[in-house]
């Protein structure tokens, strides 16, 4: 894989995926905003100005005039909002990187966030919300975080609350785009069939008129936990989720890695730790799974499951069981090479299409990181050692930093604080 990045004078970065052989374009814009940059009040309105460029433009009126131009020349199109970045993208036969490119900046640059639309896009969201509310994975997630980081950016959801949505007004919107939808915030990269050259030129001109003005920054986590933590959120289910972690590193540390091999030991496939005990020898679940999430300036590693009510207690023991066997015992050298042969494969699969690779590389820049290639991560992969998965593993599968989350039919957590440590 090769590509090519400029940085403007006005500080946008624009970066160029050529994919000889892939027939299709992705347009992607990546902005340095998300939930972690909001405060209690106006939790949410990430989330709520992305759904918003979609609903007309100072060129585009109204949200038809945008999806009737994508639909016309089958695009697949769509935004996405995170913690720390927000995203706008289109991807379409390569002929038609004219329009996508047109239509993604004009929505990126000139929504008029008409009132009426306003009011009515308060219902869609408040109705995401509500789905949100019925999933108890979604909502075991979001315990989790609340746990780790309480009433901090960081612990709050990116959808925002019900009453914050329903507060928002147009001038909200205003302010809060002239904050963060500036050129040293953003990155535009166009991955697929395409000349480099001419799209440099193409997409500075499109975003000739990006605003150059300072950008404001987010709150700083501060991790701050000295002995394990349990959070029950009572809900009427036929099944029992949970969310077992530790607290880990930030997305620029060295032992990422590591820990990326760690956790498909444990999580990687049918085959792995996790699901041949859980699963296949225990009947507990028929999901589990393990992630390392990774900020710019706080991580965790945990590990999810939906288990046997009955059997919950066992399931919380099982888990720490196997983070102790990491933490204690050597990765044998068989089960260590099947687990990277995993992850290369998966790296490998996964970048296949010109919007998959287009978010590989912004990714990795809008979090403001050292661009690596596949082959680069592959090296990593292949460098790590059962030794430093010991290593790793003993500096984050600690009590102190022990947390756990459950949806169920439970209300006393004094069960599961006395079985919460290694």
């Amino acid at each position: 894989m090769n590509y090519t990045k400029k940085k403007l004078k006005n500080g946008m970065r624009i970066i160029t995926v050529p994919m000889k052989e892939n027939p299709t374009t992705t347009v992607l814009v990546l902005v340095e905003t998300g939930s972690k940059y909001e405060n209690k009040e106006n939790n949410g309105i990430s989330h709520f100005l992305e759904h918003m460029c979609f609903k007309g433009t100072s060129r585009r009126p109204s949200s038809i005039d945008i999806t009737r131009e994508l639909d016309t020349i089958g695009a697949q199109y769509n935004a996405f909002t995170g913690q720390e970045y927000t995203g706008y993208y289109a991807k379409s036969d390569y002929k038609n990187l004219n329009i996508i490119l047109d239509v993604v900046s004009d929505m990126y640059l000139n929504p008029i966030f008409p009132e009426k639309e306003i009011e009515k896009e308060k219902g869609v969201i408040i109705e995401e919300i509500n789905m949100y509310q019925d999933l108890p994975r979604q909502i075991a997630s979001a315990e989790f975080h609340k746990l780790l980081y309480g009433n901090h950016p960081a612990g709050w959801e990116i959808a925002g609350t019900k009453e914050n949505i329903q507060k928002i007004k147009r001038t909200d919107f205003i302010d809060y785009r002239s904050k963060h939808y500036v050129a040293s915030a953003t990155t535009v990269i166009v991955s697929g069939k395409i000349n480099e050259k001419e799209v440099f030129k193409k997409v500075t001109n499109a975003f000739k008129n990006i605003g150059k003005w300072k950008k404001d920054e987010k709150e700083k986590v501060v991790e701050s936990q000295k002995i394990p933590q349990v959070v029950l959120h009572y809900k009427d289910t036929d099944q029992t989720h949970l969310i077992l972690g530790t607290r880990s590193f930030n997305t620029y540390n060295k032992y990422n890695p590591i820990i990326m091999v760690m956790d498909a030991v444990l999580s990687g496939g049918m085959s792995s730790r996790l699901f041949q005990k859980m699963r296949d020898e225990m009947g507990i679940c028929y999901y589990v799974g393990a992630d390392n999430s990774e900020y710019t300036d706080h991580g965790f590693f945990a590990v999810f499951a939906g288990v046997d009510s009955k059997r919950v207690k066992e399931a919380i023991t099982t888990i720490l069981a196997e983070m102790n066997n990491i933490k204690n015992e050597l990765v044998k050298p068989e089960e260590l090479n099947k687990a990277k042969q995993h992850l290369i494969g998966h790296l490998n699969l996964g970048l296949e299409s010109s919007d998959s690779l287009a978010m590989y590389i912004g990714g990795q820049e809008v979090l403001r990181k050292d661009l690596k290639k596949p082959e680069d991560i592959i090296k990593e992969i292949k460098a790590v050692t059962a030794n430093e998965i010991k290593f790793v593993a003993e500096r984050i599968f600690k009590n102190e930093g022990l947390n756990l989350a459950i949806v169920g039919k439970f209300e006393d957590d004094k069960e599961f604080k006395d079985i919460l440590h290694f």
